[in-house]
């Protein structure tokens, strides 16, 4: 397959083995998931003249590797602001919610603040061994500083190697997601072949609508004294900085 989801019917969409996650092989990495919830939100959402200011995903639980229900609604209606909440479903159960807040498009240039994104490396890393498939695979890697294999800050640009969706282009915001979410792999502060960090929830509030095919990573995480953990993510394009994202995260020994 080239895309992480194929269309089954309306509503409905089958998991390829591209959102496979680096945790179990049965389960999802929650970049794809997320970018399908936004996918759902856009479709509820005005078209143009505004973009997604914020966007809340709260993964229920482990998101299978199978077929997903998608539906989408608009909760807040207005010309300036309005809100919507998406839902994915596998086999009648919710895995994954989101809500997202659209803001009108308005005319601040002249008291923008913003900073330049930083220099896209010329040439791409080979994952090898473990983080060679799924998710990690079917996303194309420029490290810039640190790895998935290194513990620490890191930053690195991305782009997806293929549509979320079969025969669709992905939206810039869409493709802000599916990388967002890799903020606590790439900028673990704990090995993965000892440690679970796994996020439960991923908020991204983006400073403007995105723009292009390459998304910049700039992550690091911090370890709580209880078992928690919280990683924190600088997003860019090729225009400069256009948002932050966080997640909290359970970590546990393995």
């Amino acid at each position: 397959m080239t895309a992480f989801y194929v269309p089954v019917r309306p509503g409905v969409l089958r998991s390829t083995e591209h959102t496979v996650g680096p945790w179990v092989e049965t389960d999802q990495h929650a970049g794809p998931p997320a970018g399908l919830l936004v996918r759902a939100l856009e479709s509820v959402l005005p078209p143009d003249g505004g973009w997604l200011a914020r966007i809340s995903v709260d993964l229920l639980g482990p998101v299978p590797v199978t077929e997903l229900a998608v539906a989408a609604r608009v909760v807040r209606p207005g010309r300036a602001v309005q809100l919507a909440e998406a839902e994915l479903a596998a086999g009648g159960r919710p895995v994954a919610r989101a809500a997202g807040w659209w803001h009108r498009c308005d005319d601040t240039q002249a008291i923008a603040t913003g900073e330049p994104a930083p220099e896209l490396p010329a040439d791409s890393s080979v994952l090898e061994g473990a983080w060679s498939g799924g998710y990690l695979g079917a996303m194309e890697w420029r490290w810039i500083r640190g790895h998935f294999s290194e513990p620490g800050p890191a930053t690195v640009w991305t782009r997806m190697r293929m549509p979320l969706v079969d025969g669709e282009d992905p939206t810039p915001t869409q493709r802000v997601l599916v990388t967002a979410d890799s903020g606590n792999g790439a900028g673990s502060a704990l090995p993965l072949e000892s440690w679970l960090y796994v996020n439960t929830e991923l908020t991204v509030h983006l400073l403007r609508p995105p723009t292009g095919a390459w998304v910049c990573l700039d992550a690091a995480t911090e370890i709580g004294p209880t078992g928690g953990g919280l990683a924190v993510s600088r997003l860019s394009d090729s225009a400069g900085l256009v948002g932050r994202g966080a997640q909290a995260l359970l970590v546990r020994p393995r």
